[in-house]
């Protein structure tokens, strides 16, 4: 299936802003602020909403264990401020980035031109915050000043956006957050050990939403390697297909945020970041390894 435009604009600047999540950076300023990274992790993105309980976070975030979150959070706000955590955020895409695209690069045209269509279908979003709480909260802050910064804060505005339409159907669905991520590893498409230690989930956890989805068939179960690990799981036909109808009703649900670019604008932006998405993968700033050891550590 051919992708849209504003799928394609999503996908291929996407990874300018996953990185944040994953570069060792983010580890080493959440330890001078006194946070381990998962704290960091959630009170860094959580910051939009001010020095918070662990509530509007799990309920928007979606897919963590509740109880991981309510280890980070409020406690977090005893060391550090929300506004705190917006910049260290940004402290750590200026490392990164730079370390990972060089700053020749960063100061050159391709990104500032980026940026400003990225900010663009941002501020267009902006007027359609209804329903989307992770997105409004973030659409509040401050944009940044140079133009990889706005290009992140653009990127993080458009995958929130994203990210609550997808949330709403998921709800709609009657798919739990822990099913959520058990559907994505049984796709083939994500790591199930990174995905179940960041999100704080147990072996008996992650096997009793495997065995609810086996149940609606949905997927099928087999019988784990290593008992000390979650059974694996696949996708049947029926579960194929609920993936696919949720992605491309996500997809519709996203447009939105894009018109103001229209489909010239959003190939436009696509074919810009395509090059420094890929740069950054290469450069190895979407490592899963050093966020899968930390959180494996930190279990609720």
């Amino acid at each position: 299936m051919t992708e849209s435009p504003s799928r394609l604009a999503w996908r291929c600047a996407e990874p300018l802003h996953a990185m944040v999540y994953l570069v060792p950076e983010s580890a080493e300023v959440y330890a001078r602020l006194g946070l381990d990274p998962m704290t960091g992790y959630f009170a860094a993105r959580g910051a939009a909403f001010g020095a918070t309980g662990p509530g509007p976070v799990t309920a928007t975030f979606y897919n963590f264990n509740p109880a991981l979150v309510a280890g980070a959070l409020p406690a977090a706000w005893d060391r550090v401020t929300p506004d705190q955590m917006v910049d260290a955020r940004l402290e750590i895409v200026d490392a990164a980035l730079t370390r990972g695209l060089g700053a020749e690069t960063l100061a050159g045209p391709e990104v500032a031109e980026a940026a400003e269509l990225a900010r663009t279908a941002a501020l267009d979003a902006v007027s359609r915050p209804q329903g989307r709480p992770l997105f409004a909260a973030h659409a509040e802050l401050p944009w940044p000043d140079a133009p990889h910064r706005v290009l992140f804060h653009a990127q993080t505005l458009l995958r929130e956006f994203r990210g609550d339409g997808h949330v709403a159907l998921l709800v709609a669905a009657g798919i739990s957050g822990l099913e959520a991520i058990v559907l994505h590893v049984a796709s083939g498409l994500a790591d199930s050990r990174f995905l179940r230690f960041t999100r704080g989930w147990s072996r008996d956890e992650w096997a009793t939403a495997a065995e609810a989805l086996r149940e609606r068939g949905l997927v099928t179960v087999g019988e784990p390697a290593d008992p000390s690990e979650p059974p694996p799981v696949s996708l049947t036909e029926e579960g194929k297909r609920l993936r696919a109808d949720l992605e491309a009703r996500t997809d519709v649900l996203a447009e939105p945020a894009y018109r103001a670019l229209g489909d010239r604008g959003c190939l436009r932006l696509a074919e810009l970041t395509r090059p420094l998405s890929r740069t950054v993968v290469k450069a190895g700033l979407l490592d899963l390894k050093g966020l899968t050891a930390a959180a494996a550590e930190r279990k609720p």
